[in-house]
């Protein structure tokens, strides 16, 4: 299997280190990071990664608004998304299903597991 490739959005510089950390040492995945959603636009476009992480609250653009944007480029369409957030409660969690994203991470995450939760989300072999 070829090395995944996972860009995470996220505006908060120690969640984007400990998920570098999970991914990239623990999974052995290829981690690209953005601190915000319209560089995280710019990056997914440029790089097409095999999943994006996004983070559901930031300032200037945020999750679903990023969200928004990838859906509406034809380069960025297609790469699942998955929500990491700390505002994971059931009203909340149908919401971000209705926006068509392929699973959500709750905030705080444990990161030993945190590649396992994407691939299951991701019907990837972990």
């Amino acid at each position: 299997m070829s090395r995944r490739t996972v860009l995470l959005i996220d505006d908060e510089p120690d969640i984007r280190e400990v998920v570098e950390l999970s991914l990239g040492s623990v999974a052995g995945w290829e981690v690209l990071t953005a601190s915000s959603g319209a560089d995280g636009v710019a990056l997914a476009s440029a790089q097409r990664p095999d999943v994006i992480l996004l983070d559901v609250m930031m300032p200037g653009l945020d999750g679903p608004a990023t969200l928004d944007v990838l859906r509406g480029r034809d380069e960025t369409r297609a790469i699942p998304v998955l929500f990491m957030t700390a505002k994971a409660q059931a009203g909340e969690l149908t919401r971000y299903a209705s926006l068509g994203v392929a699973g959500v991470i709750p905030k705080p995450f444990d990161p030993m597991t945190l590649s396992d939760r994407v691939a299951a989300a991701l019907g990837w072999e972990s």
